[in-house]
């Protein structure tokens, strides 16, 4: 008997997935480092680059397939998540990725974003809000805050904004996360675990457009702010935050309010404790609207993760289930069937 050969393990590094296209984006953008951590975390996985796709819109998010020196589809504006899932059903050990923004997927793109989502594809979906249009030069953008001044909106803009990871758990998506530009340990601990979920795995990053919003995040990410303005999602672990880890999230009613440990009235026995795998969202969508809240802090991690049938799988199995059923089946005979006509 012949001793079974294990493949090799493939030993790959950052620098075998940047390709050789100057970057252009402006300096001091976010989208630096957002690249830079997915090219630092995906030779953890051992993959051929040759298994990766990564699918853009339109937008300076979407420049990104350029910079990867893998598979890359730039498409048109808002419809990256049709393209992918088009990539992914045709050949499914694809590692399919789509790059957005938060106007390319939603604005003119969000039907596509809600589908995709709704469906459970397994892809990976990293969409960067940095609340205005960049690549066009400073309009105010669907996640753009009431009032905000721009371009397109001189006397503030009258829109109420969308919250995507509300809209994300409105679809039933398997997988939302939040990460931010400035944190790229974290940010690669969540686009770590949105690589290994099986289903569309949907990331919101906030990324800053030091040119046309610069600052809109500052206090999540300033030195001195950051600790106080985050919470940290941490499965299993009570919602704990604040400089000296002496604030927590207590629930009272339906409604989330930041307690002071050290005043003796909460105790850590009396916080939210954090499970994202829970089925029902509820919670999950009460952590989205602490973005909103100015008296509570900001989430960033993983809000839910659960498992359900990817669309793609599905489709493969009631393909096969149609072809033992009913045959393989003749496109002549099919486009012949039925009623037809022929026109002299």
């Amino acid at each position: 008997m012949s001793a079974v050969t294990e493949a090799p393990v493939i030993k790959l590094t950052k620098k075998d997935f940047e390709s050789d296209q100057d970057i252009r984006w402006c300096p001091g953008c976010g989208d630096y480092s957002i690249l830079a951590t997915v090219q630092r975390t995906l030779p953890e996985f051992s993959l051929n680059k040759e298994k990766y796709v990564f699918v853009s819109g339109i937008g300076c998010s979407s420049r990104f397939p350029y910079y990867m020196n893998t598979y890359g589809f730039h498409t048109i504006h808002g419809r990256a998540p049709a393209i992918a899932t088009g990539i992914k059903i045709a050949n499914p050990d694809l590692n399919v990725w789509v790059v957005s923004g938060d106007g390319d997927s939603l604005s003119i793109g969000g039907n596509h974003f809600i589908h995709v989502l709704r469906r459970n594809l397994d892809l990976k979906y990293l969409l960067f809000n940095n609340r205005i249009y960049g690549l066009t030069k400073g309009q105010y953008s669907p996640t753009s805050e009431h009032g905000k001044v721009t371009k397109s909106s001189p006397m503030g803009s009258l829109e109420h904004s969308f919250n995507p990871i509300a809209v994300a758990l409105g679809t039933g998506a398997t997988f939302v996360a939040r990460a931010m530009d400035r944190d790229p340990k974290n940010m690669q601990e969540v686009i770590r675990a949105a690589h290994n979920h099986r289903g569309t795995a949907f990331v919101e990053i906030y990324q800053n457009c030091n040119i046309f919003n610069d600052g809109a995040f500052e206090s999540l990410t300033d030195k001195e702010t950051k600790l106080e303005n985050t919470l940290l999602l941490e499965h299993g672990k009570p919602l704990v935050f604040g400089k000296a880890r002496n604030k927590g999230i207590h629930l009272k009613g339906f409604k989330p309010e930041a307690v002071n440990l050290d005043e003796g009235k909460y105790s850590v026995s009396d916080l939210l404790v954090h499970d994202m795998s829970v089925n029902d969202p509820t919670l999950a969508f009460i952590y989205s609207q602490m973005t909103e809240d100015p008296g509570l802090p900001t989430p960033i991690g993983v809000f839910r993760a659960i498992t359900r049938g990817c669309y793609d799988q599905d489709m493969r199995t009631q393909i096969a289930f149609a072809k033992d059923r009913l045959g393989a089946g003749n496109i002549t005979s099919l486009l012949n069937k039925g009623d037809t006509w022929v026109v002299e």
